[in-house]
C-alpha cells in the first residue's frame, strides 16, 4: 500500500510540479530544498515538533508556544513560503523553523533522524498519511490542536470513509474547536475517547507588536482622511473593493490600505489599482509617498495585523469570493469596525459568535460594502460602537488556551521520542 501511495505522490510531483512552478514559481521555488529534506539549521535536542501549514496556523502556533515552558526545545514546520517567513519572524531565537518534507519515505526518514522529535502537534490538522505512519512507528505521540473539519473536507472525507484509517488512526488525540468538529470526526469513525472539544485558540490571538513609526507614516499619508483597511484579499476580490471605494468617493473621502493575501499577486494588484484610475503608493516605497495617495498597497509580510489599529473600519478578505474566509480576530482585537462577505465557512464558530453579537457588518457584494463604508464615514461613532462589540466577542470567548495546555500536558510535554 505504501509503495503505491509513494508512486502516486512521486507521479503527482513530476506531473504537477512544472505547472505549479510556471504559475507560482517565484512563490514556491525557495521552499524546494527544505521540502526535499535539505536543512542547514542546527537541530535542537529532542524538540516538541509543531506543524503549522501557513500563516494562519503559524499565528495559532505562536499563541500556544508563548504559554509553553521557556526551556522546552521546539521545532516548527510549515509548507508555504509565507508561513515559513512568518514563523522565522515570530519564533526567532525560540524555535528551529524548517519545511515539512514531501510525503515520501526517504525524505520523511531523513527528517526524523535529523530532528528526533519527542512529540508531534498538528495545528488544525494537515494530516499526511506517510508522515503519520513513520512518526507512529518510532513511538512518537501525535496530537491535533485547534482541530476543525470544514464543510468541504467533511463532504470529501465522508465519501472516502473506508480509506481513512491511515489518516486518522495514528493520531492519539484530537483537540477540536467545536462540538460540530468533534461530531464530524466521530461520524468519520474516530473513537469517542480520542476526541475532545478544547475551544478555538484563535480567540486567544495576542495583540501583534505595534509599529508606531509605520502607523504614524500612514496617518501622515492619510492627511486627516479616515483610513479603511482591506486585509487578506483574494483573486477576484480586489475589483469589488476598489468599486466600493469609488462609490464612497475614493481618495477624496478616505485612504484605502489594500493588503492582498498572497505576495506573488502584489504586482498584479498594483496594475489593477492603476487601471481603476486611483493613485497608488506601495508600502515598499512608502518614504516617497505624498498626501495625494488614494490607495496604499501593503506589499509586505507580517505588518497587516498591527495596522488594523489605524483604520476607521476594515474589510476581511476571502469572504466575497468562495474561499472560506479569513480570521477577523486580529482586527477585532483593535476594536476596529469589521465588514465581511458571505463566505466564512472555515470560521464557523467565530462567524456565529460575531453574527449573534452583531459584532460586524455582513455584505454580499461591492454595493453593500460601499453602503457600510458610507455609513462609517458619515457616522464615525457608529463604526466605533461596532468595533467595540467585536472586541467584546473576542474577550467573551477566551479560555481555550488553558484547556489546550491541559490536553497536551500528559500526552506530549513529558515524553521524548528517539529515532535511530
Amino acid at each position: 500500500m505504501w509503495l503505491l501511495y509513494q508512486l502516486a505522490m512521486a507521479l503527482a510531483l513530476v506531473v504537477a510540479g512544472p505547472f505549479l512552478l510556471i504559475r507560482r514559481g517565484r512563490h514556491y521555488l525557495s521552499s524546494l530544498p527544505g521540502r526535499f529534506g535539505r536543512y542547514s539549521d542546527k537541530p535542537p535536542e529532542s524538540p516538541l515538533w509543531i506543524h503549522a501549514v501557513s500563516v494562519g496556523e503559524v499565528s495559532v502556533a505562536h499563541t500556544l508556544v508563548q504559554a509553553l515552558p521557556a526551556d522546552l526545545p521546539l521545532l516548527i514546520t510549515t509548507i508555504t513560503p509565507t508561513g515559513q517567513a512568518r514563523a522565522r519572524t515570530l519564533f526567532e531565537g525560540r524555535a528551529t523553523v524548517a519545511y515539512l518534507p514531501f510525503d515520501l519515505a526517504p525524505l520523511v526518514g531523513r527528517f526524523l533522524r535529523r530532528f528526533s522529535p519527542r512529540g508531534l502537534v498538528l495545528v488544525e490538522g494537515d494530516l499526511w498519511p506517510l508522515v503519520l505512519d513513520r512518526v507512529k512507528r518510532v513511538g512518537i505521540p501525535i496530537a491535533v490542536v485547534n482541530g476543525r473539519v470544514s464543510d468541504h473536507s467533511f463532504r470529501r472525507l465522508s465519501r472516502l470513509k473506508r480509506l481513512l484509517g491511515p489518516l486518522l488512526r495514528p493520531v492519539d488525540r484530537f483537540g477540536m474547536q467545536s462540538d460540530v468538529d468533534r461530531q464530524r470526526l466521530l461520524d468519520l469513525g474516530v473513537e469517542t475517547g480520542r476526541v475532545i472539544v478544547t475551544g478555538n485558540l484563535k480567540f486567544e490571538t495576542p495583540h501583534q507588536k505595534a509599529n508606531p513609526a509605520l502607523a504614524k507614516t500612514i496617518r501622515q499619508l492619510a492627511a486627516g482622511r479616515p483610513i479603511i483597511v482591506a486585509g487578506s484579499t483574494m483573486s477576484g476580490e480586489e475589483e469589488s473593493v476598489l468599486r466600493a471605494f469609488h462609490q464612497v468617493g475614493g481618495g477624496d473621502r478616505a485612504l484605502l490600505v489594500l493588503a492582498p493575501r498572497h505576495p506573488e499577486r502584489w504586482d498584479d494588484v498594483a496594475t489593477l489599482i492603476r487601471r481603476s484610475e486611483l493613485s497608488l503608493t506601495r508600502r515598499s516605497i512608502l518614504d516617497s509617498a505624498t498626501g495625494s495617495t488614494e490607495v496604499l498597497l501593503l506589499d509586505s509580510l507580517g505588518e497587516l495585523a498591527a495596522l488594523y489599529e489605524v483604520g476607521l473600519g476594515c474589510f476581511i478578505g476571502g469572504t466575497l469570493v468562495p474561499t472560506g474566509g479569513h480570521n477577523p480576530l486580529e482586527a477585532a482585537l483593535h476594536g476596529v469596525a469589521i465588514s465581511v462577505g458571505p463566505s466564512m465557512e472555515n470560521f464557523r464558530e467565530i462567524a456565529a459568535a460575531f453574527d449573534d453579537a452583531r459584532g460586524w457588518s455582513r455584505v454580499s457584494d461591492d454595493s453593500e460594502l460601499a453602503l457600510v463604508w458610507e455609513q462609517w464615514l458619515a457616522e464615525p461613532a457608529t463604526a466605533a460602537e461596532l468595533g467595540a462589540r467585536g472586541a467584546r466577542v473576542v474577550a467573551s470567548n477566551q479560555g481555550s488556551l488553558a484547556t489546550t495546555l491541559d490536553f497536551l500536558q500528559s500526552l506530549l510535554l513529558s515524553g521524548e521520542g528517539k529515532v535511530d
